[in-house]
């Protein structure tokens, strides 16, 4: 489309849309949710035990979170204590040699881990481990 100026000069309108903003701003939120997505990976907080036995890893694991207010996790999604067994199933496609990690508040009764590991050991799972906390290892401690 041609457009005449006061001057008598033929100019053409700009027809393209200029997209470097657009991308700009994609690649900054892409930025934010790469910092943020693994941050909102484990949400339930939970103060684990602390022992020196404590090992990391990076595995991808099935684990069962009891938080503070004895909420049961598996995973990030809440279950009822009558279907853990279940779902624990579920998550290990059916494998019952799999290792199941929990993780426990430090002030849960014993009653309530007790109940939880009776409930794997009822579904099949004999493989249950503690998840735990290193102690500092920073020297003066």
């Amino acid at each position: 489309m041609a457009i005449s100026t006061p001057r008598g000069t033929v100019e053409t309108s700009l027809s393209e849309i200029n997209i470097t903003p657009l991308v700009d701003v994609v690649l900054v939120l892409l930025i934010i949710f790469m910092i943020t997505a693994p941050v909102l990976q484990s949400s339930i907080e939970v103060n684990l035990p602390k022992t020196k036995a404590a090992k990391e890893s990076n595995e991808q694991l099935v684990i069962v979170t009891i938080a503070k207010k004895q909420v049961l996790y598996v995973g990030n999604d809440p279950v009822k204590f009558d279907q853990l067994g279940n779902e624990v199933k579920r998550r290990t496609f059916g494998l019952t040699s799999q290792p199941i990690y929990i993780r426990a508040d430090e002030t849960i009764p014993y009653g309530t881990l007790a109940t939880v590991l009776d409930s794997l050991k009822q579904a099949g799972f004999d493989d249950a481990r503690l998840v735990t906390q290193p102690y500092d290892k920073s020297p003066g401690k």
